[in-house]
């Protein structure tokens, strides 16, 4: 049997590629070093919903970029395709969201390779189409997010900054972020290890700001770095 390629797993490094985008040439991900990334893929151009999304990044770009973190878009439309839509785009208006102008790489990748390396196909879904993939990369060049959304529903994109502002909060603290946190929020603190570091985090809140039990503990977010 043909052995198939093994698709990115978080915790893996991203697979490397060179590909032509709106924005010219990248080397993926050597000219994003020291760069969170926002790799995702739309399933076409000129649809409705793929529409709507390139509004609200187009409008959240600044954003994502103060928090050190580049998008670059993909599906396997054509160059000139691209370029017609992101054009269209910078002409209309939809709620809040007016002629936004696209300033991030959007791949052309019609021989799907790109589509391919990041398990971006779902046949059982379109055999032509790419899904709603969005992977998370951090600045050495590691997947650790992963993200799949059907062609029919569109991203909550402040969902996924706020993914992204909880991985460098955990990075910078060795913490971790709690269910619904936002930023600004109290984090865990790692569980203790053993039972002489669990009895001193009960009676003397031992590395912690507060405790619900020995094993669920956190910090106040005033007291990080």
């Amino acid at each position: 049997m043909e052995e198939k390629e093994r698709l990115p797993l978080i915790g893996d490094k991203a697979p490397e590629f060179r590909a032509i985008t709106t924005e010219g040439k990248i080397n993926f991900p050597e000219d994003f070093k020291g760069k969170w990334v926002m790799l995702f893929s739309h399933p076409a151009d000129f649809t409705p919903v793929c529409t709507t999304e390139f509004m609200m990044l187009a409008s959240m770009h600044k954003e994502f970029q103060e928090i050190n973190t580049e998008l670059i878009g993909l599906s396997i439309d054509s160059l000139s395709s691209h370029i017609a839509w992101l054009r269209r785009i910078e002409e209309l208006e939809w709620g809040p969201f007016s002629k936004g102008k696209v300033r991030f790489p959007l791949i052309a990748d019609s021989s799907m390779k790109v589509a391919k390396l990041y398990g971006m196909l779902h046949p059982n879904a379109a055999n032509t189409q790419t899904v709603r993939a969005v992977f998370i990369i951090d600045p050495e060049g590691t997947v650790r997010t992963i993200m799949y959304y059907p062609m029919s529903t569109g991203r909550n994109f402040k969902e996924i900054k706020r993914t992204i502002i909880a991985l460098q909060k955990a990075d910078k603290n060795h913490v971790s972020t709690p269910a619904e946190w936002q930023d600004g929020d109290d984090v865990l603190v790692p569980t203790p290890l053993d039972m002489e570091q669990a009895q001193k985090r009960v009676s003397d809140n031992n590395g912690c700001d507060y405790a619900l039990d020995w094993f669920m503990a956190f910090r106040k977010n005033d007291k990080l770095k």
